[in-house]
């Protein structure tokens, strides 16, 4: 069944650019030009997924996911921003967005955050129907490696076999953050922001997080198969990669 996107943008290239790319993959798509039709849009029609532009006039975008969140709890958000800065970032996690793009994003950043999107929403709405538990603030994400390595990240811990360990919050989120973008390079700065909720240097931010990823790795050591997928990229920050 195909799936239900909502574009939200107030540039008609912009937002004719995505469409267009989104249902060159199958989805059913509709766009909206403004905040306020978007809203009106999500009120009266079943939407799986809105990308949703964070600078327009009159209801900006985090005024539209607050709103969604409100009327349309099930639907995933992923929020565009020319504007990459810190208080938007922390204030966008607060909201619980599926992930946020920086404009101009490919179109293969599109589709991969888009399809990540619907993944997660459907594991969620698969919990529900099999009358699981399910935490209230998070969705449940258990990723099950070829070894057999189980990783609870809304529990937070690892298990294979006997073996369980137990993360603290920030290293849960941490693992997290990496493990739920398969391949994307994080940055020490973005890192800190994401996980602390703080901004700091490109100088400073390897110094505040080593601690947290020498704890995290020592844990991770016990699991060969996880630990080898947390790398370190010089210079840069970290990456989660994908099973060899």
């Amino acid at each position: 069944m195909k799936s239900n996107i909502l574009v939200v943008d107030d540039e008609p290239v912009a937002r004719q650019s995505m469409t267009d790319i989104l249902k060159l993959e199958g989805h059913n798509v509709m766009s909206a030009p403004n905040g306020q039709a978007a809203v009106e849009y999500v009120r009266t029609h079943p939407v799986d997924l809105m990308i949703v532009d964070l600078r327009m006039p009159g209801m900006d975008g985090l005024e539209v996911i607050q709103v969604v969140n409100q009327v349309s709890p099930e639907t995933e958000v992923i929020l565009l921003t020319a504007f990459g800065s810190t208080e938007t970032a922390i204030q966008a996690l607060r909201l619980r967005i599926h992930d946020y793009l920086l404009k101009p994003a490919s179109p293969a950043q599109v589709i991969a955050s888009v399809k990540k999107g619907l993944a997660r929403r459907a594991a969620r709405t698969h919990v529900r129907s099999s009358g699981e538990a399910m935490d209230s603030d998070e969705a449940i994400t258990v990723f099950t490696l070829k070894d057999g390595t189980s990783v609870d990240l809304s529990r937070r811990h690892i298990r294979q076999k006997n073996k369980v360990e137990h993360l603290t919050p920030a290293e849960g989120r941490l693992l997290r953050i990496l493990m739920e973008n398969e391949g994307k390079v994080f940055s020490h700065r973005e890192l800190v922001l994401l996980v602390q909720g703080y901004d700091t240097s490109q100088r400073e931010a390897p110094e505040i997080l080593r601690p947290l990823v020498s704890r995290l790795r020592h844990k991770l050591d016990q699991f060969p198969s996880l630990s080898e997928r947390v790398a370190s990229v010089r210079g840069t920050g970290y990456v989660y990669e994908g099973e060899k």
